[in-house]
């Protein structure tokens, strides 16, 4: 292995010019939070974590090397996003007491996820696992280090702004054929979006990052970031489940976001109205096989959708005339089309794609809409390869530049479930930060734990800012008093002063009650004694006025007339 003393920690190339990397640009002076593995710590004996690069929902990600390859790698700590922490100079991590139950389930799910794909390597759409082992208490995936961009930043890139179907068929079909793979093995990826799918300098089209699957929807403890326009309807809280179809949605999603140049619109607002709109200059140009794919993939609800990767795979290749063309084509080149003149855009009803062709012009140039979307998106792939500029990464601003003052990014302290102990024993922090700490009632979060910050998390602030941590004191209670017998008024007035709502009900009196006060037993609703939370409604129980009666006379009068 080579010395990793004067190693970049970000691309592993030998420092020439002190701190800053010459070759890639990255400042290793840059400060390490602890909570994170320091630079140049070993795993396993033979890989060296290098710089941290982000924190997803089950994982930290950081470049790394290989001492016995001698190259670059990606690693992947399953470290659970608000679940747990490392306290500074330990390199195990911490979790969090209120976790320890589901922390073991979470973290065998992500030790079969990457064991998994690390038999997978023969699929051309992996981005290659080397090995998975367990240390620090958790588990480590060392994954291949390859030069790509995300489609989306492609698409950018791309002066015209979309892709051709029959370039984008060479490019994406891998895919599916890797997302099959996984569904045949368990797995749901539940997160394909233009930013997971990557361009390599190969030609090939990957799919990364992976995160287990309890990770891809509002029903789990982990973090989870719906990705609205790409995320299927069954993500968000409601009661449809998540299954394969879910990344079939999600996949058809990006195909439409290659072919038209721009998102579609969020699953949650198509449930309330199920129309996009697309420019007629792209329809026009999309097979009618792919539309009826399209219209099959895209629909809302996973009960209506295409179920299995092999059913859309067929659906996308049902024209004869496009099977006996891919079979005879080894190459591609890509033709770059007009840009979309400004037209009225079609209103596209992806409910009726999946419906029998009819015959009526309009119905067709209607559906004709969606196809060229799709076909537009998948195209470009080959291009990327003629046109490897395109990989090169965006020129950064020079880091050489002294800075005068040192600035951190607030962390979400008040959604994380942390209590102060957490805060308090966290290293990074208080260094960073100057915290104190106060404590309020909370009807919404429990004793303990964290419920307001005092600056907003994800603002940019300078080293040493207060930053005030709010405790919750849990849910406020009183007692409720005896007000038997007080007036309306007073009994009111007393509840309210406590923070209870007060509302009144009449009840009978016989004479010997005054009106309009309260009954004298059982007078409220809780009953008096009773602990309750404040702001919650006591009904009061009030006399209403006397009313005289003769019933009883008349009867008895009725009675001496009849003897």
């Amino acid at each position: 292995m080579r010395e990793l003393d004067n190693l970049c920690a970000n691309c592993f190339k030998e420092l020439t010019e002190g701190a800053v990397c010459a070759e890639c640009g990255y400042d290793n002076d840059t400060t390490v939070e602890f909570t994170y593995l320091a630079p140049k710590t070993m795993l396993a004996d033979k890989y060296a974590v290098g710089a941290f690069q982000r924190h997803e929902s089950d994982a930290a990600v950081y470049a790394g090397y290989d001492g016995q390859l001698d190259k670059k790698i990606i690693i992947r700590e399953f470290y659970p996003k608000g679940m747990a922490s490392r306290l500074e100079g330990n390199k195990e991590l911490h979790i969090r007491q209120r976790y320890l139950g589901e922390i073991e389930t979470y973290k065998k799910a992500f030790f079969d996820l990457w064991t998994t794909l690390e038999k997978m390597h023969s699929l051309s759409a992996v981005v290659p696992v080397y090995d998975v082992f367990e240390e620090n208490g958790t588990v480590y995936a060392i994954i291949e280090h390859i030069e790509s961009i995300p489609l989306r930043e492609y698409l950018l890139r791309n002066a015209e702004g979309y892709i051709a179907w029959d370039t984008a068929r060479l490019m994406f079909m891998p895919v599916l054929t890797t997302i099959e793979a996984l569904h045949a093995n368990g797995f749901i990826h539940g997160s394909i979006t233009p930013d997971s799918l990557v361009l390599c300098r190969d030609g090939k089209v990957r799919l990364s990052p992976f995160c287990i699957q309890q990770s891809t929807d509002f029903s789990s403890d982990l973090e989870f970031t719906a990705n609205d326009g790409y995320s299927a309807l069954e993500q968000y809280d409601n009661n449809h489940k998540i299954c394969p179809a879910t990344d079939i949605y999600s996949f058809a999603a990006c195909i439409y976001r290659a072919l038209v140049g721009t998102n579609p619109p969020s699953a949650l607002a198509r449930e309330a109205n199920d129309k996009l709109m697309i420019p007629n200059s792209i329809a026009e140009k999309i097979p009618m096989h792919v539309i009826k794919a399209m219209g099959s993939a895209l629909q809302i609800y996973p009960e209506k959708r295409v179920k299995t990767v092999a059913e859309f795979r067929e659906l996308l290749d049902a024209a004869p005339s496009v099977k006996a063309q891919a079979s005879g084509v080894s190459s591609v080149t890509y033709q770059p089309q007009p840009k979309p003149q400004a037209q009225d855009p079609v209103r596209y009803d992806y409910a009726k794609l999946a419906e029998p062709e009819h015959n009526h012009t309009g119905s067709r140039i209607a559906i004709t809409v969606l196809a060229v979307l799709i076909i537009l998106a998948i195209g470009a792939g080959i291009y990327i390869v003629k046109f490897t500029d395109l990989l090169k990464p965006v020129e950064e601003p020079s880091t050489s530049a002294q800075v005068q003052q040192v600035t951190y990014q607030v962390p979400n302290f008040a959604n994380n479930g942390y209590t102060q102990s957490d805060i308090e024993n966290n290293g990074a922090w208080n260094k960073q930060f100057s915290i104190s700490f106060d404590a309020d009632y909370s009807t919404d979060v429990e004793e303990g734990i964290i419920c307001k910050q005092s600056i907003a998390a994800g603002e940019t602030v300078e080293e040493g800012t207060q930053i005030v941590l709010t405790v919750s004191k849990g849910i406020q209670t009183e007692e409720v008093p005896d007000v038997g017998g007080l007036s309306v008024e007073e009994a009111t007035e007393k509840l309210e002063e406590m923070g209870f709502k007060v509302s009144t009900v009449e009840v009978y009196n016989d004479g010997s009650h005054s009106a309009n006060t309260v009954k004298n037993a059982f007078g409220t609703a809780p009953a008096e004694g009773a602990v309750v939370a404040v702001g919650e409604e006591i009904i009061l129980q009030v006399y209403g006025e006397y009313v005289a009666t003769t019933e009883a006379t008349t009867a008895a009068t009725t009675e001496d007339t009849e003897d």
